[in-house]
C-alpha cells in the first residue's frame, strides 16, 4: 500500500475484495453499497467517513484509526475493534448488524447504537458511558467490567447485565426492560 491521501470522494458498488486500497488515508470520503468482507484494513486511517449499506464482516482492523466515522445500515459480522487504534476513536452505528463482533476494552464513551443488531456481542471492559442502545438487540452480549454510566438502554431489548459485575451510575432503563439486571440473581418478575 502506497502512503497516498484521499479527501472527499464517494465509493460506490466497490468490491475492494477484489480491488485494492490504495490509499491509506481516507477523510470525509464515502462508502456506498461497498463490499469490504474479509479485507485488510490494518494501518488505515479513517477521518470523517461514512459507510452506507457496505459489508464490513471479518475486516482486520489492527491499528486501524476510526475517527468520527459513521456506520448505516452496514452488515458488520465479527466487526472485532479489540486493536484497532485508539487515538480519536469516535464511531456511530445505525441499523447495523454487528452479531459476532467484539468492543473489548474499546473506548466508546458517547457511542450511538440505533436500531442495531448486538447478538453475541462482548463489551467486556469497555467504556459505553454516555451511550445511546436505541431499539438494540442484545441477546447473550457480554457485559464484564463494563463502564455504562449514563448510558441510554431504556429502549434496548435481550440484555442480561449484572449490576454488581458493570457500572452503571445513573444509567437508563424502563420498567419494561429492567428485568435484564435480574436474570444474573435468579429473579422472577411476572
Amino acid at each position: 500500500m502506497s502512503s497516498n491521501y484521499c479527501f472527499d470522494k464517494t465509493f460506490t458498488k466497490v468490491n475492494f475484495s477484489v480491488e485494492n486500497l490504495v490509499f491509506n488515508e481516507f477523510e470525509q470520503c464515502i462508502f456506498s453499497k461497498c463490499e469490504l468482507n474479509n479485507v485488510d484494513l490494518s494501518d488505515i486511517k479513517f477521518i470523517n467517513c461514512s459507510f452506507i449499506d457496505c459489508n464490513l464482516s471479518n475486516v482486520k482492523l489492527i491499528n486501524t484509526s476510526l475517527q468520527e466515522v459513521e456506520f448505516e445500515r452496514c452488515k458488520m459480522i465479527g466487526f472485532n475493534m479489540d486493536e484497532i487504534n485508539q487515538f480519536g476513536l469516535k464511531v456511530s452505528f445505525t441499523e447495523c448488524n454487528l452479531n459476532e463482533s467484539s468492543f473489548y476494552e474499546s473506548p466508546l464513551k458517547n457511542t450511538k447504537f440505533y436500531k442495531c443488531l448486538l447478538e453475541n456481542v462482548d463489551f467486556s471492559i469497555a467504556n459505553l458511558s454516555y451511550s445511546s442502545f436505541y431499539d438494540c438487540n442484545l441477546n447473550h452480549a457480554i457485559f464484564s467490567g463494563t463502564d455504562l454510566c449514563y448510558s441510554d438502554l431504556k429502549s434496548a431489548y435481550n440484555f442480561d447485565i449484572d449490576p454488581t459485575k458493570n457500572k452503571l451510575k445513573h444509567a437508563k432503563f424502563s420498567k419494561e426492560n429492567i428485568i435484564g439486571l435480574t436474570y444474573s440473581f435468579g429473579i422472577k418478575i411476572e
